[in-house]
């Protein structure tokens, strides 16, 4: 099992993981990016009609392993468009 860190760009910027977290397969590091990014749009897709997040993945090297992105959108059918 090797230590992983999974760092954050969000409507907020950059925010590094500096404790990262045990995982054994890449499987395990693939699901993890996806729960982190549907959590993260679940807590801000209300707030915001738009965005883009993006987790990008560490080894213990610092060298990256793995990026995953996730951006949306949202509009009001019945307000114009700006």
């Amino acid at each position: 099992m090797a230590r992983y860190f999974f760092d954050l760009t969000n409507g907020d910027g950059p925010v590094r993981d500096d404790q990262g977290q045990e995982v054994s397969t890449r499987e395990g590091i693939s699901r993890e990016v996806s729960r982190i990014l549907a959590d993260i749009a679940r807590e801000e897709l209300p707030d915001r009609g738009n965005g883009a997040i993006s987790i990008e993945v560490r080894d213990e090297r610092g060298q990256p392993v793995l990026t995953g992105c996730l951006s949306f959108q949202t509009r009001w059918h019945d307000e114009p468009e700006h």
